[in-house]
């Protein structure tokens, strides 16, 4: 039988119609629009046709990455299930997709996938209308006349003003124009916040991206004290199941975080309200109590012990050679020279928390309990908290939860939720060649919109964290390959500007995105489900491979394709980027792939490869020896490690340094300790030039924090912007994707949460369109008014598509870095969730729910 979906593709329908036939049981139901072309397909030609269930990509950002199976049926994909290759058990969990992964097809075959290469209708060499960007008509053009107009552009802007003025957020074009003399680049530490650079210069840089052990041996502890964290819906998969083990094995739990969320719903977590980027202040007045009521007969909270041979800066006698001993942390704790003492009362200040809480907290932590300290990286993605991280190792370090069983201090968020450790099983790499650039300029993110409308930027390195210099820049081109920075950058408002200013706008896309609302030129991309295949990692114990699951759809191509026509054009040999096709970057990741043997410490190749093999995949390679053969992991679709209790693949994160720090020193701190007093971390972001910081951790009013919800802060007397606004992430989304997909948008409606106490005091109930507005942008939602959030504290969630009404200049979408602004401090992090809104009922017309909207459909 001719393939269903060649059948339709063949055909002249609607988009609309296309979906509707695509995603029928087979096309029993008749095609609407097809005439008599397709008949109706009775139930026995259905058992006739090819059926399989084919291992599918769940590839989006959200840290689970589970297996996702889809059963094809000539061509369409009928249903999607989960893991089954194994009994599922506690030791050795199956890898369940969440409702995220269980809806791809309705994105891959979503009714607003783009179809051909599309042109702004005003545009024109040079820009055009630029103000239509985001508002313009949209033009159907060919392949051809696409890359020779942008060709054409980036060869006028380079002789014009030079490659400077070129900027691409890109993996593969940026090669093809780093090879045609460089292009400006950019970075950020988006998800980990200041634990991107400060663990390093501290001695606490988190081993394997945690600093925690692994998930059998965190069923050893008697507490478990969760900072901002939510993995039931931030990282779905088996992070909230694992906690679920540690619950029944008897630990309690302590959730401090201004949002009761449905992981501590989930483990019945004690709740502790604290407000946002407040948590430096309660780790202090946490200090404040571990030190006025520690004694070490009656009552042991704090480890002397460890303190003194595995950290320096704690006290007076531990602060490193030439440095003031005045400057101690202790001696900031007590006040001594400062006079203020960081007492609970002092602390409860700011954070809301009763000072009896806080007391609570410090002594939960004494050092002769099994406790496991864990945080997210929400309360690092806040201004003015760069040394978080290095108060958080502090408390673990006074408590001595470091290095033992049942004893941790670390991350706990994404892939490493709840499971410490180095990956049990990698990829290889795909053999693919660097490419210099010979452009230095790199924006951080949250200056990138302003350093393009205003025209110069403080330049500190690619994330090399460089002395500051300002330096002068005129961007012409913005070109979009890689995810959505103009929807999940702060300051989207001047993103839009900025978007608004340039000669010309590209983004690859697979939907009408931000990216591609104000962009210039749309190119349609092909989905991972389109593509010979890959490799997935999720937690420490698997890998998973995907397969192609259908053709490429309409006339879209991948991102190579399109880098290495544009590098054609431009004069470019494409093989200095890419001298091997994608089959073969597939397959040399395959043949790299290692797994770790049963001694939990040396290294094997994990797939046996055949001769036979690489003839069928038409590649070259060698044949070798592994542990499961290509044909097995390509069906089953993952290998993952069993576990099980006293096996050698345990962590103990730190535990080598505790055990002796002179023989396994810590590598990047300056004393090779954990470094209370750092010198170097105060000299490297004092240099940077966006905010100042001391060698000790201290407390730092924040730009947008708590604070400035105030207009007179000693008088309490509230200001313009008197709410906090976070930004959780939710299960309808991965950051921003998915937020296309109708079945999503019904099971989540996506509303602002809002406390019962708020409402109240503002006449809003469930329901009501409430209108929020911070100094940067204003935006509308759905009131749910709930206990769950403490008073003064707003829930927008996280990656909502921008949905911006010109006249009026309020976004309708809901889009939370409407509300974020372009603001830096520190080590150039985005504070997204230190900003301060003001909420209102909205008097206009009710929102209307975005299951309701028109989707975003061309073509």
């Amino acid at each position: 039988m001719t393939n269903f979906i060649d059948k339709i593709s063949n055909l002249n329908l609607s988009r609309r119609n296309f979906i509707k036939a695509s995603t029928a049981a087979a096309a029993i139901l008749p095609l609407a629009g097809c005439g008599n072309t397709l008949m109706r397909t009775s139930a026995d030609n259905i058992a006739t046709m090819e059926e399989r269930w084919i291992t599918a990509a769940c590839w989006h950002n959200c840290g689970g990455r589970c297996l996702n199976k889809a059963l094809v049926v000539d061509g369409v994909v009928l249903r999607q299930k989960g893991d089954d290759t194994h009994p599922d058990s506690p030791n050795y969990p199956q890898q369940r997709a969440c409702i995220r992964g269980r809806s791809q097809r309705q994105q891959v075959f979503g009714a607003d996938r783009l179809k051909y290469p599309m042109r702004r209708k005003n545009w024109a060499p040079g820009g055009g209308k630029k103000e239509l960007r985001g508002n313009d008509e949209w033009v159907r053009i060919s392949w051809d006349e696409a890359l020779d107009a942008i060709s054409g552009e980036i060869k006028r802007i380079k002789e014009e003003k030079g490659n400077r003025a070129l900027f691409a957020d890109s993996a593969n074009v940026s090669k093809v124009l780093s090879l045609y003399g460089g292009c400006v680049s950019h970075w950020g530490t988006t998800s980990r916040g200041n634990w991107t650079y400060t663990p390093d210069v501290i001695g606490y840089s988190p081993e394997s991206n945690s600093g925690i052990n692994d998930r059998l041996d965190m069923r050893n502890c008697d507490t478990v004290i969760m900072f901002g964290m939510n993995p039931a819906w931030s990282s779905a998969g088996n992070p909230a199941y694992n906690f679920m083990q540690v619950k029944n094995a008897g630990a309690e739990f302590i959730a401090v975080d201004p949002y009761y969320n449905d992981t501590y719903a989930l483990l019945d977590a004690e709740w502790i309200p604290c407000r946002p980027v407040t948590d430096t202040a309660l780790l202090l007045g946490i200090a404040h109590t571990l030190l006025q009521e520690d004694n070490p007969t009656t009552n042991p909270l704090i480890d002397w012990e460890f303190l003194k041979k595995n950290t320096i800066g704690f006290d007076a006698e531990s602060m490193p050679e030439g440095s003031d001993s005045k400057e101690n942390f202790k001696d900031y704790v007590l006040g001594t020279y400062d006079g203020i003492p960081k007492t609970a009362e002092w602390a409860s200040e700011s954070t809301g928390v009763e000072p009896n809480r806080i007391r609570y907290l410090a002594r939960a932590l004494n050092k002769n309990k099994k406790v496991a300290i864990l945080t997210g990286w929400a309360s690092a993605r806040t201004h003015n908290t760069d040394n978080l991280p290095q108060l958080f190792m502090t408390i673990g370090a006074m408590t001595g939860h470091m290095g033992k069983s049942g004893h941790m201090c670390g991350i706990s968020c994404h892939s490493r939720a709840g499971n410490g450790g180095a990956m049990l099983v990698a990829p290889g790499s795909n053999g693919l060649p660097a490419v210099k650039n010979p452009v230095d300029d790199s924006f951080n993110d949250t200056e990138m919109w302003k350093a393009i409308v205003d025209g110069q930027y403080n330049f500190t390195g690619q994330q090399k964290y460089l002395k500051s210099e300002t330096r002068k820049i005129d961007i012409g081109l913005i070109y979009h390959e890689l995810s959505s920075k103009l929807q999940t950058r702060a300051g989207m408002t001047k993103g839009i500007e900025a978007h608004r200013k340039v000669d010309l706008v590209v983004s690859h896309s697979q939907f009408l995105t931000t990216n591609s609302k104000y962009a210039d030129f749309v190119l349609p991309v092909t989905t991972e489900w389109e593509k010979p295949g890959g490799l997935l990692t999720g937690n420490r114990e698997i890998l998973i491979m995907y397969s192609q699951i259908t053709k490429p759809m309409y006339e879209c191509q991948d991102d190579q394709w399109i880098a290495k026509e544009l590098a054609k054009r431009l004069g470019v040999d494409p093989t200095k980027a890419f001298p091997i096709d994608y089959t073969q970057q597939f397959f040399n990741q395959i043949a790299g792939a290692t797994t770790t043997n049963e001694d939990g410490v040396t290294k094997e190749p994990l797939v046996t490869i055949t001769a036979a093999d690489i003839a069928e995949w038409k590649v070259k390679g060698k044949p070798q020896q592994g542990r499961i053969g290509l044909k097995e992991f390509q069906e089953k679709g993952i290998y993952q490690i069993e576990r099980k209790v006293g096996d050698n693949y345990g962590f103990i994160a730190f535990k080598d340094f505790r055990d002796d720090p002179v023989a396994k020193p810590r590598k990047n701190s300056a004393s090779g300790k954990m470094e209370i007093y750092s010198q170097v971390l105060a000299n490297t972001i004092n240099n940077m030039g966006y905010s100042k910081i001391k060698a000790v951790p201290t407390h730092i009013p924040p730009v947008e924090g708590y604070e400035e919800t105030f207009k007179d802060w000693k008088g309490k007397v509230k200001g313009d912007y008197p709410y906090q606004v976070i930004n959780p992430h939710y299960l309808r989304r991965s950051h921003s994707v998915f937020d296309n997909v109708q079945w999503l948008r019904e099971t989540w409606p996506n509303p602002v949460f809002i406390s019962a106490k708020d409402a109240q005091e503002k006449g809003i109930v469930d329901g009501n369109t409430v209108l929020l507005t911070s100094k940067h942008g204003k935006t509308l939602r759905t009131a749910l008014v709930t206990e769950r959030f403490m008073p003064g504290i707003v829930g927008l969630l996280h990656g909502s598509w921008v949905d911006m009404d010109e006249k009026t200049g309020i976004d309708t979408g809901g889009a939370d870095n409407i509300l974020n602004g372009p603001l830096t401090s520190g080590q150039g992090v985005s504070g997204w969730n230190s900003c301060v809104v003001n909420i209102e009922k909205y008097s206009d017309a009710p929102l209307t729910p975005d299951v309701n909207k028109s989707q975003r459909i061309i073509f």
